[in-house]
């Protein structure tokens, strides 16, 4: 007998077959009134749908803190959205309206360019549409009947089609209104019981889109937008939008002199002197963890040949992120990732079953032709470096090396001010397609599991969405935007390392051969993205260990440069990253440069403060923090970056 959920956590018995609203009907008044739609099991349907199958159940309430509400809403502001435009712009054709993390969108096709210009227009429509409190109404037809309906319609015809190709047995339409009078388009559904919940909604942006994502395919136009329950949930989003606009790490990067990247070089970044500090102290902070935990680094040639990526099945799978090159009529590829060049380091030599687990750790240099329209500042690039390693185990050493790298990777964003509660855990487990045993399922994603609740973490199931060969955990960080970052990942692989793949094995007691299960994982991911996640994380203000300029001493006049860079000497021999600034400029000019600038310290040294062998401090958001002498001034800075201390938040940070 399945059982509905209450918003109180008890449970009720349920008697089939019922519908949502007899479901809604259950709940108090005050809730009732609020279901917009039911969940049955891990499905999401309409509050008019029916229920029919034994699965835990759960009505759905209007609420900015419920991602299946979210979901629903924005599904639905979508399709209001369409018919706004196409009201405003007869003749437009619609492609694919899906809701996402953050709101939604609507690819189409307008007989004339729409720009953010036109956004008054069709949110006065929009407007019009939720106040009219019109229901969204179901309708479903046989194939044939439906395909009809979608008749000289090219995109709709082909969802159609896809759809009917992936198994759905009809076609349903959703009608704004009375079927037959009132507005139509193709959608699976679900939405919300009726425009009024609809309110606070807002169009963000346009943009180009291209169908199917292929460039080589019809240039559509794309419309952003989000949908809350409530005005204040939206309003709380459009501030953090603004908020995220200020810490835009493409802004930041330029204003703090990080990087840029060439228009005619895409994907390619360019490093300045202060944004490659930070990526050496990164680098190295990593490679101390890495050996720390017992992993020998290696290096791998940037271009292998083609040969090789045949065996590993990246030829066939992944070429077309690859780029290619040719010499001595021999076909090579610049490496998009280091997997297979690991392997070839494993192999050379016999290995035992005492020999593992080996960890092989490698900042390795990856190209991948990623599309030029997915490119994004240094969170998406052509040319990336990553903290990948590959951990070479038998079967029985799978769950605590596991165990091994979850500890590892939550030391590591602690240290970033990422704690156990700023990170989301997610097991992607067995897809219906998939190599190996229901047995060796079972034990691989028991041990992901059992590792990830060892190191204090919760996890999530993403069921079906592991790898044809294996399990894998991904680890998504929460900013200080409340925004997720998908970095960390340990992949279970047991197909590259079999001997119809690259044949990585070990001898083991029994004095056989076995192959070896090979753990990919990664922590930070690529430290390009890293990097541009924690500029906009700390809003340009580094704590003190990472940063490009810890302290920048500022000479009151010409007069007293020569103690300021006795000063400057003083905290380089301490291994501080410490400058003096010797422009002609006034005192005041130099303190609000370096506070643009987010140095963390500033000193300001004079007459006196030369004359007593002191300097007088201030931090980056200019509190005063008083005269104090050199020697205590290096003490207190190396107190600082050994202890790896974490900036206080920014005051407008909405985290």
């Amino acid at each position: 007998m399945p059982q509905l959920t209450l918003p109180d956590g008890s449970v009720r018995d349920i008697t089939l077959p019922t519908t949502g609203r007899e479901l809604a009907a259950l709940l108090p008044a005050a809730l009732a009134a609020r279901a917009i739609g039911i969940k049955v099991g891990n499905e999401i349907r309409d509050l008019a749908s029916s229920v029919t199958e034994d699965a835990p159940l759960r009505v759905i309430l209007a609420d900015d803190r419920d991602p299946d509400a979210l979901y629903l809403l924005r599904h639905s502001a979508a399709h209001v959205l369409a018919e706004a435009v196409c009201a405003l712009f007869p003749g437009t054709r619609l492609a694919y309206g899906p809701p996402t993390d953050e709101g939604f969108f609507y690819d189409l096709a307008p007989p004339r360019a729409i720009s953010e210009d036109d956004f008054p227009a069709i949110e006065a429509k929009m407007r019009e549409i939720i106040a009219a409190d019109r229901p969204f109404t179901r309708c479903e037809y046989e194939p044939a009947a439906g395909l009809a309906r979608t008749a000289g319609d090219k995109y709709k015809t082909d969802n159609a089609e896809r759809a009917l190709a992936r198994g759905a047995p009809r076609l349903s339409f959703y009608v704004t209104g009375i079927p037959g009078e009132g507005w139509e388009d193709l959608c699976a559904g679900p939405h919300v019981p009726s425009t009024k919940w609809l309110s606070a909604c807002k169009l963000l942006a346009v943009s180009g889109a291209y169908w199917h994502g292929d460039q080589r395919s019809d240039r559509l136009t794309r419309i952003y937008g989000t949908c809350f329950a409530s005005e204040a949930g939206l309003q709380a989003y459009l501030r953090r939008i603004e908020e995220a606009k200020q810490r835009d790490h493409r802004k930041l990067g330029k204003e703090l002199d990080l990087f840029h990247i060439e228009e005619d070089n895409p994907g390619q970044v360019f490093w300045h002197p202060r944004g490659w500090t930070i990526y050496l102290a990164l680098m190295e902070y990593m490679r101390a963890k890495q050996r720390q935990y017992g992993y020998v680094e290696v290096h791998t040639p940037t271009v292998m040949a083609r040969a090789l990526w045949e065996r590993s099945g990246h030829w066939d799978k992944y070429r077309d992120n690859m780029f290619i090159t040719e010499s001595e009529k021999r076909d090579f590829a610049i490496k998009p990732m280091n997997c297979p060049g690991h392997i070839l380091i494993y192999k050379q030599g016999l290995k035992s079953y005492r020999d593992l687990p080996l960890r092989i750790a490698e900042f390795g240099s990856c190209v991948r032709n990623e599309a030029s329209g997915a490119l994004h500042g240094i969170l998406r690039v052509r040319g990336f470096v990553q903290d990948d390693a590959h951990i070479f185990c038998r079967e029985d050493q799978v769950e605590s090396e596991v165990a091994l790298f979850c500890r590892m990777l939550t030391e590591v964003y602690a240290d970033f001010g990422f704690g156990a509660e700023r990170i989301e855990v997610k097991l992607s487990t067995r897809p219906a397609q998939r190599i190996g045993s229901d047995e060796s399922w079972d034990r691989a994603e028991a041990a992901l599991a059992n590792a990830v609740r060892a190191a204090g973490l919760s996890y999530a199931i993403s069921p079906g969405d592991g790898a044809f060969y294996g399990p894998k955990l991904e680890f998504t960080l929460v900013d200080a935007l409340g925004r997720g970052w998908q970095c960390g990942t340990i992949q279970l692989d047991t197909n590259l390392p079999s001997p119809e793949r690259l044949d990585a094995h070990y001898i083991g007691e029994d004095g056989q051969r076995h192959p070896c299960v090979m753990l990919h994982r990664a922590i930070l991911g690529s430290l390009e993205r890293f990097i541009g996640i924690l500029i906009e994380h700390f809003a340009g203000r580094f704590p003190l260990w990472l940063a490009p300029e810890q302290l920048r001493i500022l000479p009151v006049s010409d007069d007293h440069l020569p103690y300021a860079r006795q000063v400057r000497a003083r905290c380089q021999d301490a291994g501080l990253r410490a400058t003096v600034d010797e422009r002609a400029d006034k005192l005041g000019a130099k303190i609000r440069e370096a506070r643009l600038m987010r140095v963390n310290y500033f000193a300001v040294v004079g007459a006196q403060e030369a004359a007593a062998g002191t300097v007088s401090l201030q931090d980056s958001r200019g509190q005063r923090l008083g005269a104090m002498p050199v020697e205590a001034l290096v003490q207190r800075l190396r107190e600082e970056v050994t202890a790896r201390r974490l900036p206080a938040p920014d005051p407008a940070s909405a985290a």
